[in-house]
């Protein structure tokens, strides 16, 4: 007998509805259709198969699967999987359509004569600099985010020239262990973010393994080629909001024209530090909770450390609304947004924008093999910098899957918001009471729980 061709397989729904079900035509009730055991052999409970799927499909296809796979949530049992937005009667509460509703979200909010900023959608590139990951990822990133008027950060590696191109585009990191960090790289950039802490590893600082550094990444970050570099967890300059005002200082001397953003982990103390921040004159924070970063951020770190980025967003919107500044900051957030529904969910709660990276990653076809960091770095070419394997596939290829993604999401977004009969990004933003949580509801009354989220 020869081997099923599973991966043909539509699925029993879809053959049910065309009549031609093979199981129910079968006269001897021989056959069955079930889940392939390779389907749950990759994947985990935060991304799970069907994530993975439904993302490398929306950068092929630049949509969302609205059949087949679940897209929007994932199987961790917690945080945005057990969220869901409450729609109004009907499935279509508002009547704008895509091009009706609005998007933008302003970074400059502090009114300080620096350029009013703004990205075209609720969406930027988190760091990932070069050594984490090859030159073809980096720049299919900036090309993707260009086209959506919006930025990708360049991570604590340095500004490799390929960049330049795209620098109107293009956020670099001061990290604490200052790799590529020089007055010209900081006078490219309109965003410069500092970043404090890192969410899926807090307290650890960063780590490029020896094998990973090349000839060319430590030429950029200016070290002994095959040499581990780790970044120390603190600012060792920093240790008050003074010396953070200080920093905060240097980069508007140098950069006169630059927004100022601050990265952070989600301590139980995050909201104080966020308020710190913005009387050190930042204009943006970015809470970075755990559950964020690649397969190079340990596990004991991501599950065990910072606080879940779903309790720290209301926290710190909630304490700067109370401080009376919550309009003059802008608050992103990052930490395991995977999805437009993570996205809108964190909005909901109190960010105005989000960070992503592993998403993106998802979209040129990583499959969580959690070797990012590991000898060559991925085997399929994209956190790498190994040559052979950076030549798995091209730069037009990449950006394009990252353009159908962020066109996917686009759309899904303005669906959400449609649905909630609101016409802009900005509306939604500390709209915490149309949310709620899946298991509260099933407390209260079972029977509400698929009315309430229109499913």
């Amino acid at each position: 007998m020869l081997a099923p061709r599973a991966h043909l397989c539509r699925g029993p729904e879809m053959c049910i509805a065309e009549g031609t079900f093979c199981v129910a035509q079968c006269p001897a009730h021989a056959l069955q259709v079930g889940v392939n055991p390779l389907w749950k052999t990759f994947g985990d409970p935060r991304w799970t198969p069907d994530l993975l799927v439904a993302t490398a499909l929306e950068a092929e296809t630049g949509h969302v699967p609205r059949e087949g796979v679940e897209y929007r949530t994932g199987d961790s049992g917690g945080g945005f999987d057990r969220m869901d937005f409450v729609f109004g009667e009907g499935p279509l509460a508002g009547g704008a359509g895509p091009d009706e509703i609005d998007l933008r979200v302003p970074l400059n909010r502090r009114a300080d004569g620096r350029p009013e900023l703004s990205i075209g959608l609720p969406i930027y590139g988190g760091g990932m600099s070069f050594g984490s990951i090859g030159l073809s990822t980096l720049v299919a990133r900036a090309r993707a985010y260009a086209a959506f008027d919006s930025f990708t950060c360049t991570g604590e590696g340095g500004y490799p020239d390929v960049l330049r191109e795209y620098a109107d585009h293009v956020i670099t990191q001061v990290a604490t262990g200052l790799f590529g960090v020089s007055e010209e790289t900081i006078c490219h950039a309109p965003v410069v973010e500092f970043k404090y802490a890192q969410g899926a590893k807090p307290g650890l600082g960063g780590h490029l393994l020896g094998d990973k550094v090349t000839k060319d990444v430590a030429r950029m970050r200016e070290v002994i080629e095959g040499a581990s570099l780790f970044s120390p967890f603190p600012f060792h300059s920093v240790y008050s909001v003074e010396d953070h005002l200080k920093h905060v200082d240097w980069i508007k001397h140098v950069n006169p024209r630059a927004l100022v953003s601050v990265k952070v982990s989600t301590p139980s103390d995050v909201d104080m530090v966020a308020v710190g921040s913005y009387y050190a004159g930042a204009h943006i924070i970015h809470l970075d909770g755990s559950y964020g970063g690649t397969g190079a951020a340990p596990d004991i770190a991501k599950k065990n450390i910072a606080m879940p980025i779903e309790y720290a967003i209301p926290r710190v919107h909630g304490f700067l609304r109370d401080e009376g500044v919550r309009g003059e900051i802008t608050l992103v957030a990052s930490g395991g947004i995977r999805t437009p529904w993570d996205v809108a969910k964190a909005i909901a709660l109190g960010a105005d924008a989000v960070v992503i990276g592993t998403a993106e990653l998802v979209a040129l076809e990583c499959v969580r093999c959690e070797l990012c960091e590991s000898g060559r770095g991925c085997p399929r070419g994209i956190a790498t910098t190994d040559p052979e394997l950076t030549a798995l596939f091209d730069t037009d290829w990449a950006s394009q899957r990252l353009i159908n993604l962020f066109h996917a999401w686009r759309l899904e977004l303005c669906e959400i918001l449609r649905r909630l009969g609101l016409t802009s990004i900005r509306e939604l933003v500390g709209r915490s009471d149309l949310l709620m949580h899946e298991d509260y509801l099933k407390q209260s009354d079972p029977s509400l729980l698929e009315v309430a989220v229109g499913k």
